[in-house]
């Protein structure tokens, strides 16, 4: 559970970086670019086959626990424990199903298409055809309501990272009381300008493009 979420957490790095290039470079060439060589490239095909199963297996493991924390405690506590941790970790269920949702969204409106239907406008870079993917970004986020959904769904995984990237150091051992705090803290910085990063695209790409 741990070491896949924490792979996911280094995914989300990969997967802003490509986004970013959309709104801080001139043209979608380097978008398209990098798209293209994210899906043709023997070696990170491979990776992509990992990545799903890293999604799967982090997926299984925190159902599997949810159902095992429900069965050891089948009813509930009289008084809440209302920390910090205690809150975020509360909910983690829940927003996991939420994340889990706009995955399925997600890959349907990009990768399937792509993969299986193969309708996506094509660019010519250096005399080489290039899947269009910036375009169907950019399409996408002038749509106001669907700007609206991925903002909420980034501030309820940024919800779900505030817990889980400590919780991942945690579950492996690497507690200490001179190393959490920074672990923490370092979860918290994380979580802030990733899924600031996230959502600022959008936002650029409504307004300004």
């Amino acid at each position: 559970m741990s070491l896949a979420g924490l792979f996911l957490i280094v995914f989300l790095l990969v997967h802003l970086g490509i986004n970013l290039s959309l709104i801080l470079a001139e043209t979608r060439e380097p978008f398209n670019r990098a798209a293209h060589f994210m899906g043709t490239n023997t070696v990170i095909k491979l990776m992509e086959l990992i990545l799903f199963g890293g999604f799967l297996l982090h997926m299984f493991y925190g159902v599997l626990l949810q159902i095992q924390n429900w069965r050891a405690r089948p009813q509930r506590y009289r008084k809440e424990n209302y920390s910090q941790t205690s809150f975020f970790s509360k909910f983690m269920i829940h927003t996991a199903a939420i994340i889990t949702i706009f995955l399925i969204i997600h890959l349907f409106d990009f990768y399937f298409k792509v993969k299986m239907f193969g309708d996506i406008p094509m660019a010519v870079y250096d005399g080489k055809e290039y899947h269009d993917l910036g375009i169907l970004v950019i399409e996408k986020f002038k749509i106001s309501g669907f700007v609206i959904f991925y903002i909420v769904c980034f501030f309820i995984l940024a919800f779900h990272l505030i817990h889980g990237f400590q919780s991942a150091f945690q579950s492996l051992g690497l507690e200490h009381k001179k190393y959490t705090p920074v672990i923490k803290f370092l979860g918290i910085l994380y979580t802030v300008l990733v899924t600031s990063g996230f959502i600022l695209i959008p936002i650029y790409i409504y307004f300004w493009m």
